[in-house]
Formats: structure tokens, sequence, C-alpha cells
């Protein structure tokens, strides 16, 4: 197997997503990435993001839905699961569940 060192085609997927990342959600030209935003799991079907991940996407998410950053951001707080010997993360399922069902009884 190829290391990503020596893989030059998985580094400019790489360099096109952090381009991505960076401009979809208005995101400095030097802001760091969190690297679950620019991988995927074998499968592409993993639900769960790290926090950081979820936060810099709450802005964006906001003027998408129509929802006010601050209950977005809450929502977010509110979906963050926490396991021993690991880093918090989001389930993105869930997540998106409780914004579906706060924009539908008008909360904003």
């Amino acid at each position: 197997m190829e290391s990503f060192r020596n893989n030059e085609s998985l580094k400019n997927a790489i360099k096109e997503r952090i381009t991505a990342v960076r401009a979809e959600n208005g995101l400095a030209s030097d802001a760091v990435i969190p690297s679950d935003l620019l991988t995927a799991s074998a499968s592409g079907l993993d639900p769960h993001i790290s926090v950081e991940s979820a936060m810099i996407q709450v802005s964006r998410v906001a003027k998408v839905r129509g929802i006010n950053e601050n209950a977005v951001k809450a929502v977010v707080e509110q979906q963050i699961e926490r396991f021993p010997f690991s880093d918090p993360i989001v389930n993105v399922l869930k997540l998106n569940l409780t914004l579906d069902n706060k924009r539908i009884s008008g909360y904003n």
C-alpha cells in the first residue's frame, strides 16, 4: 500500500477538500480544519463527527436552514456524546433530526 507521503492523488484530493471546506464555511485561508472533515470512513457512512467539525459548520447550517445560529449551536451542544477514553463526538443523524424537529416546531 502506498503511503500518504508518496500518494500525489490523495494529497491533491485532501488539498481540494481543505479548500472546499474553508469556502463552504466562510473560514480563513489559514483556518485549521479537523481531519474528520477531510477524510471518510471506509464505508463513507460514519454517522459521527468531532465537536470541532460540527461547530465549524454551525453558521452555514443556520443560514441554509433559516435558523438562528445560537439555536443551532445549542442543538449541537445538546447532541454531544461522551464516552470513556475517547474524544466527544456528535451524531450527525441525531443532530439533523433534532434540527428538523426544531424547524417544524418554529424554533429559531
